[in-house]
């Protein structure tokens, strides 16, 4: 068998160039730099006088995460794809006979920003960077939220209770290797979802409720880019509505049209917004056991419109990086969906940067 030289190498790279690579699209558009200064700061590595390996480069790192999070991969599996693809290596900047950070050290680091706390600085600053580059939040916002699936938990009713009223159930107590697998701030909820239209022709009066166990991630995107400017994560049982007090519209918006759907509907929501500058475009809802007015059922339809463009967001994350919370915690589930906003922000700077260059 030949074995591969400098230029065959070059010549298989510039054939994956050629078939679009995204990440060297990510490469050539991100400047993934600018991330440093947070990831220093996170990490707080020690100036290296006392010895010992030196550790990975912080931006290098990070953009591993980056692929984990567009390609949905647990850390092993990331390490094997790293040293398989040269497509991961090309945006690693690796060569084929430089080291590659194994499993743990991914966890490791991942692990470092998670308990830093890092994440809501590092999604700013890309935000800035958008900003930067004219993307500026226009033309109002747009609220919803969407069920993340974390491993389903075997609790007993009473361990559900406890977990319920915030405390540790007393079996837990003493096996430390248990507790730390065992997910205390993921709920179960129903997810309610349309009725199929049966053989017959016919549909169900009711809907369909499917019990659904994880976290819950609450967005705010800008109307004429749809970039993600604000966001929260919550356990899947908790109300959509009233985290839209919880720091969750974007004041720099330029324009103060606030859409939602019919679960951020409330009166304290409506004096908040009112009271906050905004103006609601949150969906009516129907009348206890009354038909819905003919000029409510318009404007919500209008509303809608408008309002279904943040699940596009939901569905891009979901089909296209599988997104799933593999940890436990809602520390980690954070820094789980976080990465997520980030990514999707770059996929979607560099969708619309391509329509730019075309224009």
């Amino acid at each position: 068998m030949k074995q591969a030289g400098f230029f065959d190498v070059e010549e298989r790279l510039a054939r994956l160039s050629g078939l679009g690579d995204q990440l060297e699209a990510f490469s050539r558009t991100v400047d993934f730099e600018v991330f440093r200064p947070d990831l220093e700061q996170a990490l707080a590595y020690s100036d290296g006088s006392k010895g010992g390996r030196p550790p990975f480069d912080p931006v290098l790192m990070f953009k591993i995460l980056v692929i984990q999070t567009l390609n949905n991969l647990s850390d092993e599996r990331t390490e094997y794809l790293i040293n398989d693809r040269l497509s991961f290596m090309r945006f690693l900047g690796l060569g084929l006979s430089d080291r590659v950070p194994d499993a743990k050290t991914v966890w490791l680091f991942r692990e470092r920003l998670t308990q830093a706390g890092a994440i809501e600085g590092l999604f700013n600053r890309f935000d800035t960077t958008l900003r930067s580059a004219g993307y500026l939040p226009m033309s109002g916002q747009i609220l919803d939220a969407t069920l993340v699936a974390a491993p389903k938990q075997r609790n007993t009713n009473a361990e559900k209770a406890d977990l319920r009223a915030g405390r540790i159930p007393e079996d837990w107590q003493d096996k430390p290797s248990k507790l730390s697998h065992k997910d205390r701030h993921a709920r179960w909820t129903l997810k309610f979802t349309k009725a199929k239209r049966q053989d017959d022709g016919t549909i169900p009066s009711t809907d369909l409720a499917i019990p659904f166990f994880g976290y819950k991630s609450h967005v705010s995107i800008d109307r004429k880019y749809r970039f993600i400017r604000k966001w929260k994560t919550t356990d899947a049982a908790a109300s959509d509505g009233a985290r839209l007090r919880e720091g969750l519209l974007d004041k720099t918006n330029t324009a103060s049209s606030v859409w939602a759907d019919t679960a951020y509907r409330s009166k304290a929501n409506e004096d908040f917004m009112e009271k906050q500058g905004f103006v609601s475009k949150v969906h009516r809802k129907k009348p206890h056991l009354k038909p819905m007015p003919l000029h409510i059922q318009r404007s919500n339809a209008g509303k809608s419109v408008i309002r279904s463009r943040v699940e596009h967001v939901f569905a891009d994350q979901k089909s296209q990086m599988g997104l799933f919370v593999r940890t436990v915690g809602i520390t980690r589930a954070t820094m789980r969906i976080g990465l997520a906003n980030i990514v999707y922000n770059m996929r979607r700077f560099l969708f619309l940067e391509r329509i730019k260059a075309a224009g």
